[in-house]
């Protein structure tokens, strides 16, 4: 009788990340944080500015400018959210490229846990929402709006706790924020186009093809892609298409996969080089834009009382975080999967509460869901930041709880003892990594016994101390 088959071992959810993607990881989140704290400023400038003089706030975002005869004759609001959002979304497609093709997306396996969670962390919100407004019989077109997760603001606000989270969980917010914004930008293209230019989205399309052409052929140099992206972007937003889906499609057609000899894909080339932009630049300026909601009269005490905003508010900070934790809960129970050791379930809760941190999508999502009603589009701004404010505020508390479990794993994920530029939890298997310590090691032993040496000899001197 053949003997019984020894039982598969269980997939670890939140392991320790390979060095090259936790490389990868660190310099993304570095840029993020930086642009976070700036839109962080740039949102606080916004209400300042709306709050005190309302009305410059006003005439510089209603100022018109741009080419009419190309239908491009713009606000400057409307600049910021349709055009400086393209070069954000630019940078999510190449986000999404790089991790279905070398990132946590390429394993099917691995890939389950930010989709569950991803997917659910955007339908608890929907439909804590949807519940809101019909006990409330309010409107339901602001569905949409607590679905997305801001990952630079959640990364401002760990950069201002102060809080060492752990590589794993860092990665699994950002990795979990881009495929939350795959499915933003599959909303925005479903349920906010109403009607269709099909010569001008033809022609868009067209573009797309001569871009793809062009990347595959080899051709490089800015001064082709970037009037030719300019070009695409124009006839994307004439199309009635929103057109930040023009930065996702080009984002999406980069080669994210390294050949032999490469260090960097150009896809990776591309994105170091605009995330900057993106994170320090475009994201900010659209949140000083966007964010200059008028704090008077019933705008925040409405928010708790009206079903629209007290919905956005329940989503945010209830829907996210029932949704991703239970979403990452399924992926355990179906998989057999156990999570990380070195992390617990109150870790991965204080994450799912710190990704209800919703801001710069469901700002513009709050914009095109009550396109017309300004007053409502002003509530719905209200409610989103008094929602991203509490979330943010009860992930805080929720991570300060465990800031000295993860100040000891961020320091064991750094130590480098032999210094060889390389974390020492990456060298295990490396036999070089033993004899370097081995030699550390018996050059401190020698140290010890000479100072033992040194210390007998004075110890056995007629006037030493007793």
């Amino acid at each position: 009788m053949a003997a019984p088959l020894p039982p598969s071992p269980r997939r670890t959810l939140l392991g320790r990340l390979s060095l090259p993607e936790r490389n990868y990881v660190t310099d993304a989140l570095r840029t993020e944080t930086v642009g976070g704290i700036i839109l962080l400023v740039a949102a606080v400038v916004a209400l300042i500015w709306a709050n005190t003089y309302g009305s410059g706030y006003a005439a510089v975002s209603d100022f018109h400018l741009g080419p009419e005869a190309l239908g491009l004759h713009l606000s400057v609001a409307h600049w910021a959210a349709d055009g400086l959002l393209a070069v954000f979304f630019f940078v999510a497609g190449v986000e999404l490229k790089r991790e279905l093709v070398a990132g946590e997306l390429r394993d099917p396996k691995a890939a389950a846990l930010p989709v569950a969670a991803a997917l659910c962390g955007m339908v608890a919100p929907a439909l804590v929402y949807t519940l809101t407004v019909v006990l409330g019989d309010g409107s339901g077109a602001g569905w949409a709006v607590p679905t997305a997760t801001d990952i630079a603001f959640a990364l401002a606000v760990l950069a201002v706790l102060g809080t060492s989270l752990p590589s794993a969980l860092r990665a699994f917010l950002l990795t979990l924020a881009v495929v939350d914004d795959l499915f933003a930008i599959l909303i925005i293209a479903v349920f906010f186009t109403d009607s269709i230019d099909f010569l001008a989205l033809g022609g868009a399309f067209a573009g797309l093809v001569v871009f793809y052409v062009l990347l595959r052929t080899g051709v490089r140099g800015w001064y082709v892609y970037v009037p030719l992206a300019l070009a695409i972007w124009g006839l994307m937003y004439n199309s009635g298409v929103h057109a930040t889906i023009a930065g996702v499609a080009m984002g999406l057609m980069l080669r994210c996969a390294r050949r032999e000899g490469e260090a960097q894909s150009p896809g990776e080339r591309m994105e170091h080089l605009v995330r900057p932009l993106s994170a320090g630049v475009a994201v900010p300026l659209f949140a000083l834009f966007a964010a200059g909601v008028t704090l008077r009269g019933e705008a925040l005490t409405g928010v708790f009382t009206r079903p629209e905003t007290l919905g956005v508010v329940l989503g945010l900070v209830l829907g996210k975080t029932l949704g991703i934790f239970g979403g990452t809960w399924l992926v355990t129970r179906f998989t057999k999967a156990e999570l990380n050791k070195d992390l617990a379930w109150a870790d991965l809760f204080a994450v799912a509460t710190l990704a209800g941190i919703g801001f710069t999508v469901s700002l513009l999502i709050g914009e095109l869901a009550f396109a017309g009603d300004e007053e409502m589009v002003n509530e719905i701004k209200a409610a989103v930041l008094i929602g991203s404010l509490i979330a943010a505020v009860f992930s805080g508390v929720l991570l300060k709880l465990r800031v000295r479990r993860y100040r000891a794993l961020s320091e064991a994920e750094e130590l480098d003892e032999d210094a060889s530029g390389v974390p020492d939890v990456y060298e295990q298997d490396d036999p070089e990594y033993h004899r370097r310590m081995a030699a550390i090691h018996e050059r401190k032993a020698a140290e010890h016994r000479r100072r033992a040496e040194r210390a007998g000899a004075a110890g056995s001197k007629p006037d030493s101390p007793a």
